[in-house]
């Protein structure tokens, strides 16, 4: 009997469960050994001190004697994708040719789930390389709605994780994000658009509204990245996946005293209901 290639066998497993296959190949990127020391050295310091641009990671370098001058220094804070909260309008690497949408928060009281989703990109370091991490955050619950992993910083792992989230819960009334690329490509912008969804980017001095998805970041990092040091990309979003799990469903969220983000998330809904 004819048997499938290996190949053509993942393809229709991939087409069964709706998984992109780049989510089963993807490896960590690449840089230098030395690099990546540096990077994780810049990743743990700018969790602390926030507001370091490349001078001021560059002079912290030096004191802790790593011969890492300022323009590496800037290469991999860009790669990384770590912009200080001071910085100019840019809040991340813009794409000339996309539409900027205007910030709608402004005034805005977030009282209840699905008014107002946030998203944003972090650097995932590895034992060998590295990965990026989107995440769909629901502003009011702190729940984490939904997430992906990338080697690179395409649009299309951050299309997914949108859509994603918008099949499982709906579509919120506004989506903020940064000005990232990725953010404002055409391919994100209209799942947006076609789910009547409004999108709301920061402008300048509104880096204080990403101190609530920088805060999952932290946790995130220290109570497993950093831990486990992972070395595939399978590992890393296992153990990803297992910690977002614990957050939403274990880990009581100061904002909301004892309740987890889920039980904030469905308690608001349930509310909601009972109201109408």
């Amino acid at each position: 009997m004819k048997r499938d290639h290996p190949d053509l066998s993942v393809r229709r497993q991939c087409s069964l469960l709706s998984l992109a296959r780049s989510g089963l190949y993807y490896q960590p990127r690449g840089e230098s050994a030395e690099n990546l020391k540096f990077m994780a050295i810049i990743d743990s310091q700018f969790l602390e001190t926030p507001w370091y641009g490349s001078w001021q990671m560059a002079r912290h370098m030096q004191r802790e004697g790593y011969g890492c001058g300022r323009h590496r220094v800037r290469r991999l804070m860009k790669l990384m994708r770590l912009v200080p909260i001071y910085q100019e309008p840019k809040t991340s690497k813009k794409h000339p040719e996309h539409k900027i949408h205007p910030y709608l928060l402004t005034g805005l009281a977030i009282t209840r789930p699905n008014q107002v989703w946030r998203t944003d990109i972090s650097y995932i370091p590895m034992r060998r390389g590295f990965l990026y991490l989107v995440a769909i955050m629901d502003w009011h619950s702190r729940k984490v709605l939904s997430w992906r992993l990338s080697n690179s910083m395409d649009a299309s792992f951050c299309v997914d994780a949108l859509k994603e989230a918008l099949a499982k819960y709906g579509p919120p009334e506004i989506c903020n994000s940064d000005q990232g690329s990725q953010f404002t490509s055409t391919e994100f912008t209209h799942v947006l658009l076609d789910a009547k969804v409004k999108i709301s980017m920061d402008g300048r001095g509104r880096w204080i509204d990403n101190r609530m998805i920088e805060r999952l970041w932290r946790s995130l990092k220290y109570e497993c990245v950093y831990l486990n040091a992972f070395e595939t990309g399978s590992e890393a979003r296992r153990g990803i996946g297992a910690w977002i799990s614990y957050y939403n469903e274990k880990r009581p969220h100061s904002s909301h005293g004892l309740l987890t983000p889920d039980e904030a998330y469905d308690t608001a809904n349930q509310n909601l209901r009972n109201a109408a």
